[in-house]
């Protein structure tokens, strides 16, 4: 079973949900909103509204059970592109800190910055040092995961304390497993 160690940030993807459910409801009102027999391309119109702001806002609040850090079956996941998350052996992930970088949002002035989660993976499995991620949610290189803060809970000291202190228990029960195998 997953657990969930990192959250995705609920109130941007709530705010997200606004226009494309501004859409469904706009092509509600343009086929159901008179009394008059709606033409027929009312019923296109509203219809291509409907379906669009709601697969929009569908995708919007599929995002919200997705979180950004997992741990399944001795892998820690990372949920930083569009398809499946990147599994790592929690073995290989050494720590996680907070660490500070560009504001990586639209329209953002270039100076802001912006609270980062960064998890270390281990140097030796070099394997693991790069891989390709979705920039918008961080990046991936050297050895070092980066978490763009702005799409994820709220980051603290108390959240990475919690994060390092489950990493070392998950990584201290599968050795015990491994040393009575």
């Amino acid at each position: 079973m997953r657990e969930t160690w990192l959250r995705p940030n609920r109130r941007a993807l709530w705010f997200g949900t606004v226009p494309p459910t501004l859409f469904f409801l706009l092509g509600a009102w343009i086929t159901f909103g008179t009394e008059q027999p709606a033409a027929t391309w009312r019923w296109w119109i509203g219809g291509a509204l409907m379906l669009v702001g709601g697969s929009l806002a569908g995708v919007m609040l599929s995002q919200m059970r997705r979180p950004r850090i997992a741990y399944s079956d001795g892998e820690v996941q990372f949920y930083l592109r569009s398809t499946t998350p990147i599994a790592i052996p929690v073995e290989l992930v050494e720590a996680f800190f907070l660490g500070q970088g560009p504001l990586a949002v639209p329209g953002a002035p270039q100076e802001s910055a912006t609270v980062n989660l960064v998890a270390r993976i281990s140097q030796r499995a070099p394997e693991w040092s790069q891989r390709e991620v979705k920039p918008a949610l961080g990046a991936w290189c050297d050895g070092y995961v980066t978490i763009r803060g702005t799409w994820c809970e709220p980051l603290n000291g108390e959240l990475i304390r919690r994060l390092n202190r489950r990493l070392r228990e998950v990584t201290e029960e599968r050795a015990s497993q491994a040393a009575t195998r």
